[in-house]
């Protein structure tokens, strides 16, 4: 919904500046609009069109790459969550309950940060019934941590366990510093200061496309292509800098998988 009331708010402003363009050239007085004015504003609106088309290009490119490193954050964070079930499968009975604790971990998170899709089945959870969907959860933090102590409280009795506990030890690390990865990833880069005087930015452009456009069905017709066009820029740049929900939102399916695979 963030990104849809932005982009529509961009779009009135756009379609705004571009009739208040029209209305503004129909009351200067003729002197005002001979054709050394007219190309003096196309110069001045080819420096305006080409600032805002570098500035919309750079933040594209820059949310596209935060978006692609949360992507992969998540991917190898449900990778880090199965290789420490493994481990502790691989040590025996003694981290049993952890390894239970571990599945239902898996699982609120998967209920939780997508709660339009199914939920998980075949393993008990906490209720994520008013767990923020993003963010630190204490609730989930609390269940790591058990998870932690478990793996810190372990006493083996031979080599063969002794470098399993110091591998699960290893493990249990990368998980946590891949989940803080994960949890930090969700805050957008783009500010709301920022977007608004880039929409202002774009409002001027195309008040200066109404003021130097002739007023006929071809033009409003090509002024409204390029209204679409700029907004539908706007609603790509939105969406993925929020990588968690909307139309090109990470998908669960490396935490399903991974959670499938834990439950072997």
């Amino acid at each position: 919904m963030h990104e849809a009331l932005w982009t529509l708010t961009l779009f009135i402003l756009l379609v705004a500046g571009a009739v208040g363009g029209f209305v503004v050239r129909s009351r200067i007085p003729e002197p005002h609009r001979n054709q050394p004015t007219i190309e003096f504003l196309r110069i001045v609106t080819a420096l305006l069109v080409t600032f805002a088309a570098l500035v919309m290009s750079l933040i594209l490119a820059s949310v596209r790459n935060s978006y692609d490193s949360a992507f992969h954050d998540r991917g190898h964070y449900a990778a880090t969550l199965t290789q420490l079930d493994t481990c502790m499968r691989n040590y025996g009975p003694e981290l049993a309950g952890a390894r239970a604790k571990l599945h239902g971990y898996v699982a609120a998170v998967i209920a939780s940060t997508w709660p339009d899709e199914p939920p998980p089945h075949g393993v008990e959870y906490p209720a994520t019934d008013g767990m923020p969907r993003l963010g630190e959860v204490p609730t989930l933090a609390a269940i790591m941590d058990d998870v932690g102590l478990a793996i810190s409280e372990l006493a083996p009795g031979d080599t063969l366990h002794r470098s399993l506990a110091t591998r699960c030890a290893a493990d249990y690390r990368e998980v946590a510093s891949a989940r803080w990865s994960v949890i930090e990833d969700v805050h957008g880069s783009l500010s709301t200061p920022f977007a608004a005087v880039l929409i202002f930015w774009l409002t001027l452009v195309f008040l200066s496309f109404g003021l130097q456009s002739p007023r006929n069905v071809l033009a409003a017709v090509a002024i409204g292509i390029a209204i679409i066009s700029v907004t539908s820029v706007m609603f790509v740049i939105l969406d993925l800098d929020l990588p968690y929900g909307g139309l090109f939102g990470i998908p669960s399916t490396s935490m399903r998988l991974a959670l499938a695979d834990m439950l072997k």
